[in-house]
């Protein structure tokens, strides 16, 4: 009896089951029912989502380490990065807005950029990482945590409320921060955890990584 090796996938949107196809570069895979995306064939997806987590690792390092933005007023300037702003809201007895900035914009996008690089340098280099399952799965929980975009929009709000009350100089880690948002959102449209287990499957059936 012939079996057809081609793995399952599940609709998103109505739950069918469908056989996976082959897709020419580009193509994207849409549910027979109800016409939802399932997945697209994304040539070296791998290689430029490791691109932009290693952008936006050099981002983050920047927008944690310099300043976020100073005001003067009356000839005494004041800068802070944002370490130092969850520090001051930490001293402020503003304990819980404290740790949701450090936990939204600080730990969850470490974690998140450290988990993969850690998928994806190994990959690159043919290798297969351990525990692939448990770092995909954390990765699909900690997804929503990630906050930068909710963030960047607080300070924005922010730089044109003390506009008028006092002379605002941007930091180098504002404009880090603002990329960020960027390349984070590329990274989460390029990321694709099929292509991983794609991967996996190739160097387990004893062939070369690509």
């Amino acid at each position: 009896m012939n079996v057809d090796p081609k793995p399952l996938v599940a609709c998103r949107e109505c739950d069918l089951i469908l056989r996976e196809i082959e897709l020419l570069p580009g193509g994207i895979a849409c549910c027979r029912c109800c016409g939802a995306h399932l997945y697209r064939n994304s040539p070296d997806s791998l290689d430029r989502t490791l691109a932009l987590v290693l952008t936006a690792s050099m981002l983050l390092i920047i927008a944690n380490v310099y300043p976020i933005l100073g005001i003067e007023i009356q000839g005494v300037r004041n800068a802070t990065n944002l370490y130092g702003a969850v520090c001051a809201l930490w001293d402020q007895n503003m304990r819980s807005i404290s740790l949701v900035v450090f936990i939204t914009t600080i730990l969850i996008p470490v974690i998140e950029l450290s988990m993969m690089l850690y998928l994806l340098l190994p990959l690159r280099m043919r290798r297969v990482p351990a525990g692939v399952p448990l770092i995909l799965r954390i990765l699909q929980c900690i997804k929503p945590w990630g906050m930068v975009e909710v963030f960047m929009l607080g300070v924005l709000v922010s730089l044109v409320k003390l506009a008028g009350s006092a002379s605002v100089i941007p930091g180098a880690a504002l404009w880090s921060f603002g990329g960020l948002t960027l390349i984070l959102a590329a990274v989460a449209a390029s990321f694709n955890s099929r292509d991983i287990w794609a991967h996996l499957e190739i160097k387990s059936g004893g062939e070369e990584l690509r």
